[in-house]
């Protein structure tokens, strides 16, 4: 069954559980064991909506933001890539001093690819990490925003944290995931307001996109007043073709292939045995060995040729059509975008974030897009840092926001 498919049926439910998660005193939520067995799900879950908290605890990792007067290790519930329940993890923290009238504004954080493996989510990571220099660069970011007076809740994703298959590039559910715990950090911080902007980058910056989509819909009690997408991830199938016709190893290649597996597990009709050789089906494994890093770096996939992974002629007839539903180009958002891209960045290339802003503008949505020279991929976070606490903070101020497309459309070329 398709995403789009799936997000109808889940539609149903939505208006039933939109008020259900109602904010509980914190100590009554169940403070979570120590260590890694905080991840583990209890064996038979007490009965809950969708952003209503499993367990609590201090949070003690990286991702504790220094300026925050609290932070905490969140498990809530969520929806699958299926609509069914699911339980993921996040992090919650919080402004020092009082909130303002309205309670404290909120950013919703999506993280980018950090991995497949359970230890790759943001909130287990520690100065050792797989990923600690990604993670730190965004901890970084976000500590400022919570010096500024903003709450900030950070999902690591169905799959990630907490063992279990991570919907790689699938914007539904992903995005569900950053709103429920909007739920999730209200329940357990009832001085967070209802107004809210979501801010990711790369894959997490995909999630952004869907989540803002989402967001009036799937939690009608809180108020979208923007969004930031920091690189985006965009033009899958496009992607995908330039990889496999690639006569060298590609840094795109561990990202297709999280791709092609994500996409496979949810949809049947996506055959991996029609696309990849034995050779690389055997080696897929790999990938879900320790985290992105890792796969990029070490063993197989370092130095594997790109085109040598795929059959002659493969079938991508199903895989196209599932990476169209995740295009992020086409979907209404009813709230301005902020889209930040740095000129250097060969993870998302400038080319592939002008085809989606342009997109995103002949189909009506209200983009400001800043472009900053010198940044790659994880720079464009530290160069357009400054420039988007202003944009949030206009928003929050009930200012107008600037919209580009008429220039976008008129003048942007690759």
């Amino acid at each position: 069954m398709t995403v789009v498919r799936n997000f109808v049926m889940a539609s149903a439910c939505t208006l039933i559980s939109a008020f259900a998660a109602l904010p509980v005193a914190a100590d009554e939520i169940p403070q979570g064991p120590a260590g890694d067995a905080f991840y583990i799900s209890p064996s038979e879950l007490p009965a809950g909506e969708r952003g209503s908290l499993i367990y609590v605890r201090a949070l003690d990792g990286t991702m504790a933001l220094p300026s925050a007067a609290r932070n905490s290790l969140v498990l809530y519930r969520s929806l699958d890539q299926n609509g069914k329940s699911t339980v993921v993890s996040g992090t919650v923290s919080i402004p020092n001093g009082e909130p303002p009238e309205g309670g404290w504004p909120v950013i919703t954080w999506t993280h980018g690819t950090t991995g497949l493996n359970a230890i790759c989510a943001p909130s287990r990571d520690t100065a050792e990490g797989p990923e600690h220099p990604y993670i730190e660069t965004i901890s970084h970011l976000l500590d400022g925003f919570v010096k500024s007076g903003f709450a900030v809740v950070a999902t690591d994703y169905q799959g990630l944290g907490v063992a279990g298959f991570h919907p790689f590039l699938q914007g539904v559910p992903t995005g569900r995931n950053a709103l429920d715990i909007l739920r999730a950090g209200r329940n357990l911080e009832p001085k967070i307001g209802k107004r809210y902007v979501v801010m990711g980058h790369s894959q997490g910056g995909q999630v952004d996109l869907f989540a803002a989509s989402q967001g009036p819909s799937y939690v009608p009690e809180l108020e979208l007043l923007g969004d930031v997408a920091f690189a985006p991830g965009s033009q899958i199938a496009e992607r995908l073709k330039a990889v496999m016709t690639s006569a060298k190893t590609e840094l795109s290649l561990p990202y297709v292939l999280y791709t092609l597996q994500s996409y496979a597990k949810t949809d049947p009709a996506i055959d991996l045995k029609r696309i990849l050789t034995a050779e690389a089906i055997a080696h897929l494994p790999d990938l879900h060995e320790q985290c992105m890093s890792h796969a990029l770096m070490t063993g197989y996939w370092s130095t594997a040729i790109a085109k040598d992974q795929f059959v002659a002629n493969p079938d991508l007839e199903p895989f196209l059509k599932f990476a169209a539903e995740n295009e992020a180009g086409a979907l209404k958002i009813a709230a301005p975008t902020l889209v930040i891209q740095g000129t250097q960045d060969v993870t998302v290339f400038p080319s592939t974030t002008n085809a989606l802003v342009r997109q995103m503008c002949a189909g009506g949505d209200a983009v400001e897009y800043k472009v900053f020279a010198g940044a790659d991929h994880n720079g464009s976070m530290v160069s357009g840092g400054a420039t988007t606490e202003e944009w949030i903070k206009a928003r929050f101020a009930g200012k107008p926001a600037q919209n580009d497309c008429e220039t976008i459309l008129k003048t942007a070329t690759d």
